[in-house]
């Protein structure tokens, strides 16, 4: 492991984000002599961000932390173009109004992290639609097209694993890496941008950049790139049982969000704390050797410090404490996720299967079925073996409420409107 000199570099190190940099002494150098600007792409394929994108607002945090200025780049352009890196095939196009409103729903995260504004260490965030979109598609061959050798792009193995596949690879798919490419350089001429930051899978597509930007004309350009994180039994960052772990609260409740990283395998625990929180790295190490049952005290620290980031202490602290309330003292709390139905039809009896895929505990009536079969389903914290039961009036609490539960950790509130 490199010994760096330079606050954001070390702490980088020290916490597991780097897997490789295009020059560890040049930019050691550049980050403890000089306030960095640094960029990493998003791209507008949703309304929002998963929480397998998080590392990388992480990156930004910790730049501005150590005194260097974020650039949180919207691909409000390349959006239309699509990345092909590692797909099997192309993704559907976006029309303009769909990446507006997705670059929408994603700026509300990134508030959450940084502190935006004008001063040189505050962080921006820019739209490369606002240099891409008024291109002369004559005068860009011309002048960037020149400096890409097709030879070499073939040699990505991001296009390889495409070919080798005989999977198609339209020719809009390949411009994208030269859009990327000029994106650095537009953000070193505009914002004197010097790093580009990404996963791991980015790196041809950063390198690109650096050696466009030597042959127009920018200062030395940095590419720095992150592992590709998997969990300890190989399953992918930012998808749970039910599907993504999104970040905006209107598509994924505090309290779930909370819930996935309470659910984090044991092997995990340390290595997201110092990834995805901002513990101290002592507190860490007292935490990660917590053994036996007491490793989930630790979750319960990891869910609360990653959900604060992200949502509030208050929302936060309140997740924790319903899911205190829900485990410990088998209470409904009343900050479960809710949903409703009609009085009327909790008079003449709502089918439980069918509740349960509304309620998103189950894909379809055979898997609630199932999981009835198997014994995991409970209604008010009691099991249910009746795959034909129907819900009622008569089950509703004190509270005015039905808790429905799947296993020991979902469960969700049915109320009538």
């Amino acid at each position: 492991m490199t010994a760096f000199k330079s606050d954001f570099l070390r702490i980088l190190s020290e916490r597991g984000f780097i897997h490789q940099t295009s020059d560890d002494a040049g930019l050691d150098k550049l980050f403890a002599t000089e306030t960095v600007s640094a960029y990493i792409g998003f791209d507008p394929t949703a309304s929002s961000l998963h929480a397998g994108g998080l590392i990388q607002i992480m990156l930004l945090y910790w730049l501005q932390q150590t005194g260097h200025r974020p650039v949180a780049l919207m691909g409000g352009g390349t959006g239309m173009v699509g990345d092909p890196s590692f797909k099997d095939e192309a993704r559907k196009l976006m029309t303009p109004e769909t990446i507006e409103t997705n670059i929408a729903g994603i700026k509300q995260v990134f508030a959450n992290y940084l502190t935006f504004g004008d001063g040189p260490k505050d962080a921006l965030m820019v739209n490369n639609a606002d240099w891409l979109l008024p291109l002369n598609y004559l005068e860009f061959l011309r002048d960037v097209g020149q400096h890409f050798s097709v030879n070499r792009m073939l040699s990505f193995d991001s296009v390889k694993l495409r070919l080798d596949r005989e999977q198609s690879l339209s020719f809009l798919e390949f411009n994208y890496m030269i859009l990327q490419a000029y994106d650095f350089v537009e953000l070193s001429k505009r914002h004197g941008v010097r790093l580009q930051m990404g996963g791991s899978d980015q790196w041809g597509n950063i390198i690109n950049g650096i050696d466009l930007g030597h042959r127009m004309g920018t200062p030395q350009l940095f590419a720095l790139t992150t592992p590709l994180l998997t969990t300890a039994s190989g399953g992918k960052m930012g998808k749970s049982m039910t599907g993504a772990v999104w970040l905006n609260a209107d598509m994924l409740s505090p309290y779930d969000f909370w819930q996935y990283w309470r659910n984090t395998e044991d092997a995990d625990v340390g290595r997201f704390l110092k990834l995805y929180t901002a513990l101290p790295l002592d507190e860490i190490a007292r935490l990660t050797a917590l053994g036996g049952a007491e490793i989930n005290d630790a979750k319960k620290v990891l869910a609360t410090e990653v959900a604060a980031m992200l949502h509030g202490r208050q929302a936060a602290e309140q997740s924790a404490e319903t899911a205190r309330k829900t485990f410990e003292e088998g209470v409904a709390a009343d900050t479960l996720p809710t949903i409703t139905v009609g009085h009327g039809q909790l008079g003449s009896g709502v089918g439980l299967l069918s509740i349960f895929v509304s309620a998103g505990l189950a894909s379809s009536n055979g898997e609630a079925r199932r999981h009835v079969q198997g014994g995991a389903v409970r209604i008010n914290d009691q099991q249910v073996t009746d795959e034909r039961r129907l819900l009622t009036e008569a089950d509703l609490n004190a509270d005015g409420a039905i808790k429905l539960s799947l296993g020991r950790k979902k469960h969700i509130l049915l109320r009538p409107e």
